[in-house]
């Protein structure tokens, strides 16, 4: 597995402005490191609540950048556009039928690098714990060949304005869990009830994390839709 490679220039302006917004205006209460040694790739797994969900746990991967699987809602060459560019998002495209965002995935899990991924595909806005989830992050997983890292965000703000949070005080608390080791699966991925049950396995390890351990996570019909 490759180096992981330092930001650039522009990516540690981010950094440091990130590191302010994470730790000042939201308090965030957050683990010192992630468990993973610097040189392992690995797929991501958090609840999604807020579109600034990534910046607090890209305060606790430190020089090593998550790369996010993120919706392309945005207009090229719009600000948020070109930030998610700085950012090395890898962008998903609303019919959701092109598998070459998986593929990136893929590639860069394998590579070493960290790949970011929201089972719920959408932020959730209901009163629900999580959303029905999709089983994408276990198929990059096992054909990375990488272990899963479960992670839960609590009190990051929502703003249906997806930049307005940046500005609003809170208390935000992020829970990392340990890596779910898969590799008694590598060469299944395409067993489809054992990706489901690896789906809910690692979702409810999320759900452990926030202390429901009563959470039953259900899979995403075909029609669910990631910017809906």
């Amino acid at each position: 597995m490759a180096e992981p490679r330092s930001y650039s220039f522009v990516q540690w302006c981010f950094y440091y402005v990130n590191q302010f917004i994470v730790r000042v205006i939201w308090w965030a209460k957050v683990p010192d490191k992630l468990p993973l040694p610097d040189e392992q790739g690995a797929v991501l797994i958090c609840n999604h609540r807020s579109s600034v969900d990534p910046c607090v746990i890209q305060v606790v991967s430190r020089r090593r950048l998550v790369h996010w699987l993120v919706a392309q809602l945005y207009k090229p060459g719009t600000m948020i556009a070109r930030m998610l560019d700085v950012f090395e998002v890898i962008s998903v495209r609303k019919d959701g039928n092109d598998v070459s965002p998986l593929r990136a995935a893929i590639r860069r899990a394998q590579a070493g690098d960290l790949v970011g991924m929201f089972p719920e595909g959408t932020i959730n806005t209901t009163d629900d714990f999580m959303l029905p989830v999709r089983p994408g992050a276990i198929v990059v997983a096992l054909r990375a060949k990488v272990p899963v890292l479960p992670c839960y965000l609590e009190g990051t703000p929502y703003h249906k304005y997806p930049w307005m949070p940046v500005f609003m005080p809170s208390r935000v608390k992020l829970v990392i869990g340990e890596p779910i080791d898969l590799s008694e699966h590598y060469g299944q991925d395409r067993n489809n009830d054992l990706i489901a049950r690896l789906t809910v396995d690692c979702v409810k390890a999320i759900a452990k994390l926030a202390g429901r351990e009563d959470f039953e996570p259900t899979i995403a019909g075909k029609g669910w839709k990631t910017w809906q």
